[in-house]
């Protein structure tokens, strides 16, 4: 759901020109297809928080495999994301959309027909692989298709579908569930995925690849930090499963800084690396690249961690614990627009501090209230602090990873940005489920649950002086590369 914001860069950053005054409309036929694609996508991290419980009684899921669930597809959709980007410059938009919605349908069916959770993590899977295909391709398809007014009208439309994500993903999840049970989860997509495939091969126009593009692809170091990151992420796991001092626990982690180091060593080796060395030493977009990744993190694992707590803790039906996860939307939704409209006077990092404060007093809120029955007094409190404190973060987090980067460079900047937002979301539920430890009895969900946001802001206090000491201030000039505004739509992407 985050590629979002690195494929709009990347399309403006590689010359989409402002069209006449008296430019034609155009039909929304190519819009309606290339964002029908990335609601799916959008929504395919949230619908299966909800859905995990009945996913864990039909195929009898460990604890382990329910992380795995949701990882697996956010790890490849955001390791992927930045060679998806890639091929779709390089390639051919067109069918670089084709085999990303291709894969995703696929993908999609064998999720909704696994019977084992190992084939449904490797569906997971190849749904990120897809989505980091597809995302930045549709989003090019439409600078190129739309211009003048049509094309503001919809971004500002594909953005909003992002600060939605949330909360139609755990209801439209919770719905499915309650009403036709978990696999239909994922059945769903595969009409819209047929739907897509057929109208995108009758209404948009093909084109012709670069010259030699095959080989300016860095396939090498793309594979090598994803397996990389998957790497981190089971050793990360298995401190919980099998603790600390364990052979796997230090022979994943082992290989997760073998794989990473060598991704490292490819960049500055390759012709054309994913990442350029110069871009490590903008110290703005590491470091909000990185408050990205822990912001994400903590709100993608409290999600995660509350959709259990509703309902084997609360007694909350699927649909019910999705409704449940609406205020946490709209306070999202509410304070990322309401700090668009200010940040231009406060500055990015003022918005950023202040939003680590509330979001730290929401988990908090939440490890204090663990073991309470109510949602109301126990669980929507924090969940309104959490809202109102990451709101902001992602609008001022956007601004100031821009401030220092030169217009050529958004693309990849932003890209790389994103990144940090798809894979904190799969690093936050894999370290919040390895400190909570037992999810599956109610006494260890619960004391897990307090543990789990205890260390969560433990974390944030981390990130306040990360921002405090190498954050820039990041006041919106409008000029490009600098800063550039950034309002609610685009800065919110679906968790």
């Amino acid at each position: 759901m985050s590629a979002r914001s690195a494929a709009e860069s990347a399309a403006l950053a590689h010359g989409h020109p402002s069209p006449p005054a008296d430019e034609p409309r155009r039909p929304w036929t190519v819009f309606a297809l290339m964002i029908a694609a990335q609601v799916m996508v959008v929504l395919d991290v949230s619908v299966v928080n909800v859905a995990l419980p009945s996913i864990r009684d039909d195929l009898g899921l460990s604890v382990a495999a329910y992380q795995w669930a949701i990882s697996a597809y956010v790890l490849l959709s955001g390791g992927l994301l930045l060679l998806g980007g890639r091929v779709a410059d390089l390639l051919e938009r067109r069918r670089a959309f084709l085999a990303g919605v291709g894969l995703f349908t696929a993908a999609s069916l064998l999720s909704g027909l696994a019977q084992t959770p190992a084939v449904l993590i490797v569906a997971r899977a190849a749904q990120g692989a897809g989505a980091a295909l597809l995302t930045p391709a549709a989003l090019s398809i439409i600078m190129t298709a739309y211009t003048g007014k049509q094309r503001q009208s919809a971004l500002a439309v594909w953005g909003t579908v992002g600060s939605l994500g949330i909360a139609a993903g755990v209801l439209f999840g919770g719905a499915l569930t309650s009403g036709l049970g978990w696999r239909a989860v994922f059945f769903i997509n595969v009409p819209i995925g047929v739907v897509v495939l057929a109208g995108t091969l009758r209404a948009v126009a093909g084109g012709g690849s670069q010259p030699g593009a095959l080989r300016r692809l860095d396939v090498p170091g793309a594979l090598t930090l994803v397996t990389g990151l998957l790497a981190l992420v089971l050793g990360i796991e298995s401190t919980r499963s099998a603790g600390w001092a364990a052979p796997r626990t230090w022979l994943a982690l082992a290989g997760a800084a073998v794989l990473l180091s060598a991704f490292a060593r490819l960049e500055r080796r390759t012709a054309e690396p994913l990442v350029p060395p110069s871009t490590w030493r903008i110290r703005s977009l590491i470091s909000a690249s990185a408050v990205m990744a822990g912001v994400t993190g903590v709100v993608v694992g409290a999600v995660f961690l509350t959709s259990l707590y509703l309902q084997a803790i609360i007694g909350a039906s699927p649909l019910v614990a999705g409704l449940q996860f609406l205020p946490l939307a709209a306070a999202i939704t509410l304070s990322a627009a309401a700090a668009s409209k200010v940040i231009g006077h406060a500055g990015a990092r003022a918005l950023m501090l202040g939003g680590l404060v509330v979001l730290a007093g929401g988990v908090l809120l939440l490890a204090a209230n663990a073991g309470g029955s109510s949602y109301a007094a126990d669980v929507l409190p924090g969940f309104l602090l959490v809202g109102a404190g990451a709101g902001p973060m992602f609008v001022a987090i956007a601004v100031a990873a821009m401030s220092d980067v030169p217009a050529e460079g958004s693309g990849l900047a932003s890209g790389l940005m994103m990144t940090g937002h798809e894979i904190g979301a799969a690093l936050g539920v894999a370290a919040l489920s390895a400190i909570a430890g037992d999810l599956a009895t109610s006494a260890g969900l619960i004391d897990g649950y307090g543990r789990a946001f205890t260390a969560t802001a433990a974390v944030l206090a981390a990130l306040f002086v990360l921002a405090a000491l190498a954050v820039p201030g990041g006041k919106p000039t409008g000029a490009p590369g600098h800063g550039t505004p950034v309002h609610s739509g685009h800065a919110i992407h679906g968790h």
